[in-house]
């Protein structure tokens, strides 16, 4: 059966991105002319996917209100938003499950997709997102609004990566951050959704965006830890501690 991605989005450019990315994955774009239109999709059962822009009038209740649906029926949730704009919190909150960052770029597109499919393969209750992880020990530096925090990692993924800081890391979207790829002497620079996080500082990132050069170099690493099958393990967080989510599953 073809998958069907209901798009509300009116920009061109990120239109224009959309189609080719959803076409060269083999999903079918439905270009939605309003937000009840949208829902209509939705809610019929006729999308997988359901793709928004934020800064038009509506978006945040079409999101709220596909977020209601059994996990079963429930597609993709996937905000469109401005790089800095300030209201990627209440796409969060509003339901969304990764947010798409202006200009939109093709890998961005298939890594949020790719993540949505790997949670949704997990039981209704396993809300964490897990996926195969490499053990990890280097300093990532998060840039806060006013400081920048340093942290070390615990392991890394093609996806994300997990931390643990010294003080509660917030739950926000688009952190930009660095770290040294053990081994090598690149620095991987990009931004980062903070999916969960505890009160003692350990943190779930999930990439919003990276430059290819540090999607390559990051491949290229994974790679080849993959090979020595060294270190792999599934990313989830602490079972004994109180730990914030940055989505309601």
């Amino acid at each position: 059966m073809r998958q069907v991605a209901a798009v509300l989005c009116h920009d061109k450019p990120s239109l224009h991105t959309l189609e080719e990315t959803l076409l060269d994955l083999g999903i079918e774009l439905m270009n939605c002319s309003s937000p009840q239109q949208a829902l209509h999709f939705v809610v019929s059962g006729r999308c997988s996917t359901l793709i928004v822009d934020f800064d038009l009038a509506g978006a945040e209740e079409v999101i709220r209100m596909a977020a209601l649906l059994p996990p079963a029926q429930k597609p993709a949730l996937l905000a469109v938003a401005s790089r800095m704009w300030p209201g990627t919190g209440r796409a969060f909150q509003s339901g969304a499950s990764r947010i798409l960052y202006r200009p939109l770029e093709s890998e961005q597109i298939k890594s949020a997709l790719a993540a949505h499919a790997l949670t949704a393969k997990k039981p209704a209750k396993a809300h964490p997102r897990r996926s195969a992880r490499y053990e990890l020990k280097t300093l990532v530096y998060l840039q806060l609004e006013q400081t920048t925090l340093p942290a070390i990692t615990i392991d890394i993924g093609e996806h994300g990566l997990a931390l643990q800081a010294t003080e509660p890391v917030p739950i926000t979207s688009n952190l930009a951050f660095r770290c040294v790829l053990p081994g090598t002497d690149f620095t991987l620079h990009g931004h980062a959704d903070v999916i969960w996080a505890s009160e003692h500082g350990r943190a779930g990132l999930f990439f919003s965006r990276l430059a290819p050069a540090s999607r390559k170099h990051l491949k290229h690493w994974l790679s080849r830890r993959a090979h020595s099958k060294d270190g792999v393990h599934e990313l989830r967080p602490p079972a004994d501690e109180s730990v914030s989510f940055a989505v309601s599953e």
